[in-house]
């Protein structure tokens, strides 16, 4: 049971602006294609760990509000503070996800994304089907103004629909000056109320039904889903 307002569950500190929120939002996403360009078959997931740690430093941006995930093969089937199994290298017909949530000038960022090595269909598929399950939820948002609960109960429906699990052990939370804890440390699909845009990030994981593999999107929700041109620049 939620005892806060929306107002109090969508405060932000003094620092906080939008402009500051999208620009870090940008710098994530850049972040996560850049790290993901680097990580090749034969290496293990601390092996990404460490590039995406360089290529955060690199970049001038924090670590981060919290720790770099890196998830390959039945990996991406775990929820957020479970262990990978040990042993796991990445293969030449693989799936993996980078999921990171840099602070830069003390506004936190947040972002995930999913990248297939090799031709496996279903990877591919997976790839492109947490992609649409994201956008389908996130119209439903924009277009509904529905609460939290019933944005994931539709994320549910949709994910079934295209024969996925969705796992809603990661289900999205607040986004904004460091720390969003200090005014809600919860999850989206707990919210009893209107979601509003630039406060909110949405999580799709999902789960192959019969094989060890998943896929994993995030993004905040806004308005203008859009992205700088420069972002995916090489």
């Amino acid at each position: 049971m939620i005892e806060k307002t929306l107002d109090e569950l969508e405060a932000t500190g003094e620092n906080f602006s939008v402009d500051k929120l999208l620009d870090v939002r940008a710098r994530t996403r850049r972040a996560i294609h850049v790290i993901a360009r680097q990580i090749k078959s034969g290496m293990s997931e601390d092996d990404a760990k460490d590039i995406a740690k360089s290529t955060l430093t690199e970049m001038g941006m924090r670590r981060g509000w919290h720790h770099i995930i890196v998830r390959c093969g039945p990996n991406t089937t775990k929820d957020f503070m479970e262990r990978s199994e040990t042993g796991v290298v990445l293969g030449d017909n693989d799936i993996f996800f980078v999921d990171i949530g840099p602070i830069y000038e003390e506004t936190e960022g947040d972002g995930g994304d999913t990248f297939v090595l090799g031709e496996n269909p279903d990877h591919a598929r997976a790839k492109r089907d947490v992609r649409e399950i994201w956008e389908r939820t996130r119209e439903y948002w924009f277009d509904s103004g529905v609460t939290g609960q019933a944005l994931y109960e539709f994320a549910v429906k949709t994910t079934e629909d295209l024969g996925w699990k969705l796992n809603l052990d990661l289900s999205g939370h607040r986004l904004s000056d460091f720390p969003h804890s200090a005014h809600y440390d919860g999850s989206i699909a707990d919210v009893p109320f209107e979601l509003h845009p630039d406060r909110w990030v949405l999580e799709i994981a999902i789960i192959h039904p019969d094989k060890t593999f998943g896929a994993f999107y995030e993004d905040l929700l806004l308005k203008d889903q859009s992205f700088p041109e420069s972002v995916f620049a090489v």
